[in-house]
């Protein structure tokens, strides 16, 4: 898959926004957007190892009962779906050092990578609540419930988060903005 060249965005002066009734005014999001960014298109292969070492630490954590270990977790996801790959240690080490064993990168699109890491922070936040709440075998489920899906994406590059973020899509709960390419099928290589 090629990368896209992605058409410049135009915002509205702050004049023709005060004219405009019921319309929230939003702030100057330039510096905000460059520390929050996520890739887009994301290299797939890096994603995958990503997936993996999540497996191998969810997993260590689940044998070894480990508390601390999900909360190690949950931040990793915070920090890739807050910052994408910049700060979190498992996906720079999946980005600089593993993919790139693999050569050319396989180009998908970020948004609903970027959606599946929300829902994996999600799921590991409430594992590491429900565990410190005494609630062991939610969390732990939870915890095993990540494992699976990770393990979906690592092993077999089936991303749970991005069917998800294709079905909410598809019934019109996320824009076709959020991502062109994916509402528009059209585009992809087959």
């Amino acid at each position: 898959m090629s990368q896209q060249t992605r058409p410049a965005v135009s915002f509205a002066s702050a004049a023709d926004i005060s004219q405009l009734p019921d319309v929230v005014q939003a702030p100057q999001l330039g510096r905000l957007q460059r520390i929050f960014a996520f890739p887009n298109p994301v290299n797939e292969h890096a994603a995958r190892f990503t997936a993996g070492i999540v497996v191998a630490l969810a997993l260590g954590a689940v044998v070894a009962r480990l508390d601390w270990l999900v909360a190690v977790i949950a931040a990793g996801f915070v920090l890739r779906v807050s910052f994408g790959p910049r700060i979190s240690p498992a996906a720079l080490l999946s980005v600089n050092v593993l993919a790139p064993l693999l050569g050319e990168p396989k180009l998908v699109p970020g948004p609903p990578k970027r959606f599946a890491q929300g829902i994996g922070a999600v799921l590991s936040i409430a594992a590491f609540c429900l565990l410190m709440a005494g609630f062991s075998l939610a969390g732990w489920t939870l915890i095993l419930t990540l494992v699976v899906a990770a393990s979906l994406e690592a092993f077999i590059g089936l991303c749970v988060g991005c069917v998800i973020f294709g079905l909410l899509q598809r019934r019109g709960l996320i824009p076709a903005s959020a991502c062109e390419e994916c509402a528009n099928f059209s585009l992809r290589k087959r």
